[in-house]
């Protein structure tokens, strides 16, 4: 049997390419983003019970929550690329951190945001300008890390 056009959209997985970053408010075009994990480390108790004999038992647990480090990369735009990128870890320079959101939504055909990653309090730990090559008709793509607190998945 066939199926509905609407079966096909919502058994079907979205597709990677079509999703929109949002900076503090402020829609900004990435051409890849990447690292939006969620990790904890683990911690490992033993402990020795009398009716196990000589036989510790060991529970391995989760402790605290893991490094929170996401890639962004675009293409350098006049004028777009400072005022979003380099003026922000330029604030890291003067030992301001200004901190902010990060969303990431992916989204359906029709633009639609159906699932996001919220990155809370991130901020740039790292910039990269382009690799120049004078053989090379690639676009000029920077790119930026951030780390932040935490980074949580949820439906829109």
């Amino acid at each position: 049997m066939a199926l509905t056009t609407a079966e096909i959209k919502n058994s079907y997985p979205l597709p990677a390419y079509n999703y929109k970053v949002v900076i503090d408010n402020t829609e900004v075009g990435f051409s890849e983003v990447s690292g939006l994990n969620i990790s904890y480390t683990t911690t490992t108790y033993k402990e020795s019970l009398p009716e196990r004999g000589n036989q510790p038992r060991k529970m391995i647990m989760p402790a605290q929550g893991g490094e929170v480090k996401i890639t962004l990369k675009k293409g350098v735009v006049k004028d777009v690329s400072i005022r979003h990128l380099f003026d922000w870890i330029k604030e890291i320079q003067a030992n301001n951190v200004v901190k902010k959101d990060v969303h990431v939504y992916l989204c359906d055909d029709e633009g639609n945001a159906i699932v996001s990653w919220t990155v809370r309090n991130a901020f740039p730990i790292y910039l990269e300008a382009p690799s120049f090559n004078a053989n090379s008709h690639d676009a000029a793509i920077e790119t930026m890390q951030l780390t932040g607190d935490s980074v949580t998945i949820g439906n829109t």
